[in-house]
């Protein structure tokens, strides 16, 4: 498996992209994941010379219905073959109609990204593991749908739910999982507070464990609001080389 960064966690750095990428590759990840690039042309040669890979890019629906051909001409000259829709508002999943229109939104654009070479996957907060007739709006997502996921494990745990069941459920439509940690917390916004890695309560072996004998790529790792963005990047890349040492091993 390969570990990357999504460069969200690192927003408030004052940074260029290419100096983030840079920055990644320094704290020993192999890819980033973006969140919006400033200057594609100096992207492009960071990539290059780091030798950092791009698994993938978080694009507003928006956008990517407004001009997808302008979206996949962005990334697909940085590398990246998978989009991700990155959020929906909880309205979309509020009752199985939401779900079910959201569903078919989803299913046009992975289509369309289809036609194009390039994976379309969705990704999860908590509020698409409300109960919609009798089970998580998220599963019926699943069923109503064909679109993939980038399961965010933390925001799973947060909604009251297992992690390693949604990776073992839908691990043949998972190739990257966001790899965050949380404290629970009822009285927080999405029902926990992110955290540096192992310092939540995420089982962070497990997930990993179990994502190692799926077909998922790449673990993600995530920081929504770190306190020092550039300490969680170093600190991050330290924690997951962890990892990596123990499946060489």
């Amino acid at each position: 498996m390969n570990f990357g960064i999504q460069l969200y966690s690192l927003r408030d750095l004052d940074e260029s992209t290419a100096a983030l990428v840079r920055r990644a590759a320094d704290a020993g990840f192999d890819g980033v994941e973006f969140a919006g690039v400033d200057d594609a042309a100096a992207v492009r040669p960071a990539l290059d010379d780091t030798g950092v890979g791009a698994p993938a890019a978080h694009v507003p629906i928006e956008d990517l219905e407004a001009d997808l051909d302008a979206v996949c001409e962005r990334y697909g000259a940085l590398g990246v073959e998978t989009l991700v829709v990155p959020f929906l508002p909880p309205e979309a999943f509020a009752d199985a109609d939401a779900v079910d229109e959201t569903a078919h939104r989803l299913d046009d654009l992975t289509a369309k990204c289809d036609d194009r070479g390039v994976r379309l996957l969705y990704h999860n907060h908590d509020h698409e593991l409300v109960t919609v007739e009798g089970e998580p709006a998220l599963d019926r997502l699943a069923e109503e749908s064909g679109i993939g996921f980038e399961l965010d494990l933390a925001w799973i745990l947060a909604a009251g739910y297992d992690p390693v069941a949604y990776i073992d459920r839908y691990a043949d439509r998972t190739p990257v999982v966001h790899l965050k940690d949380v404290v629970l917390d009822a009285d927080a916004k999405r029902g926990g507070r992110p955290v540096p890695l192992g310092e939540g309560e995420l089982d962070i072996d497990r997930c990993l464990a179990t994502a190692g004998d799926t077909p998922v790529e790449w673990a993600v790792v995530e920081h929504d609001f770190p306190d020092e963005p550039a300490a969680f990047c170093r600190d991050a890349g330290e924690f997951v080389a962890a990892y990596r040492t123990d499946e060489e091993a």
